[in-house]
Parts: structure tokens; C-alpha cells; sequence
């Protein structure tokens, strides 16, 4: 069965983006980022929400493209609509069914692409299975949480944990449901 992996730059204070957006206090360059993107290169398979989709749009993303061209994306939205979706693009209903159904699918582990709302949703419903955190050495005191509205409680194993360069850390853990 294939686990699904959020993978998400984070503050020490547990926000993923600051206010109106703002990731601009995230290292952005050197070897730890450079990491990351080899690391997407190995799954075959991404979800996220409308939020996370439409956040392209402000790098350059056609709606209806693809943001990691190598991936089948399913994007969780009761709002969404793409004329002409790229092939291999999805927008679906958020249901537990279509979750399960992906992780039984073959391939890859699935990477669960940004969004609070989404990550505290598949946290309530125990579907996260690896928390991998890019540690950005910064506070940032507000902005859209780690795992959105999420009260739950869970205990982590600690896998990796790798420094770099501008005190960025990746860290992976496994959810202990």
C-alpha cells in the first residue's frame, strides 16, 4: 500500500506561509532545496487542494496544467472547475473513499503537495502517513498552520534528519496513529 507523504517547507512555529501568503522568509536556495526537488522527482503521484492548485497561478500555472509534469494530480475541490484539463489532472470530491483508492493504486508514495486545510483534514481521518519537514529557521507568528484547524494529537518516530547549509533542516517522520 502506498503511503502518502506530506512534504512541506515549515517555520519553527509551525506555518507553512506566513500572512497574505508570504513565503518569502524561506530559505529559497542551496543544497537542502536543491534536495527537495530531487525528492519530488520520485513520486508519480500528487494531491492537493484548490487553495494549493490556484497558488500556482501566481508562478506562472495555467489552470489546467499540470504544476509537476511527471505526476497524476488529483486536486480535492467542491468548487473547482478546468476546461481542458492536462491528462493525467483530476479534480475530485474529498471523500476517504478516493484516498484509500489512491493508496491501493501501484506506484509510488503519494505526495501531498501544501495545504493546511487538506493536511488537517487527512491528519483527523489518520491518512498521513510520513511528515516530512523542510525546518526553515525562522518564526513567523501567523499565517496558514502546518495541519490547518487540526486539534488532534499524535505521537511521531523520528526517521531522518538531514542539516544544510542557512540552518534549513529536512526531517521525516512517521505518524503513529
Amino acid at each position: 500500500m502506498r503511503k502518502i507523504v506530506y512534504y512541506v517547507a515549515s517555520s519553527l512555529d509551525g506555518y507553512i506561509m506566513g500572512l497574505n501568503e508570504d513565503m518569502g522568509q524561506f530559505v529559497s536556495s542551496g543544497t537542502g532545496v536543491l534536495q527537495y526537488i530531487n525528492d519530488l522527482k520520485k513520486f508519480d503521484t500528487v494531491i492537493m487542494g484548490r487553495k494549493t492548485y490556484e497558488f500556482g497561478y501566481k508562478f506562472g500555472l495555467v489552470q489546467g496544467q499540470k504544476p509537476y509534469p511527471h505526476m497524476k494530480h488529483y486536486i480535492f475541490s467542491n468548487r473547482l472547475t478546468l476546461k481542458n484539463p492536462s491528462e493525467g489532472l483530476h479534480v475530485c470530491k474529498l471523500e476517504l473513499e478516493t484516498i484509500f483508492a489512491l493508496k491501493k493504486e501501484e506506484g509510488s508514495d503519494i505526495y501531498l503537495c501544501g495545504g493546511g486545510k487538506l493536511a488537517g483534514w487527512l491528519l483527523e481521518n489518520q491518512q498521513i502517513d510520513v511528515l516530512k519537514l523542510k525546518l526553515n529557521p525562522v518564526i513567523i507568528g501567523e499565517g496558514t498552520r502546518l495541519f490547518g484547524n487540526s486539534k488532534k494529537a499524535y505521537k511521531t518516530d523520528l526517521i531522518n534528519s538531514e542539516a544544510f547549509e542557512n540552518g534549513l533542516q529536512i526531517m521525516e517522520f512517521e505518524i503513529i496513529y
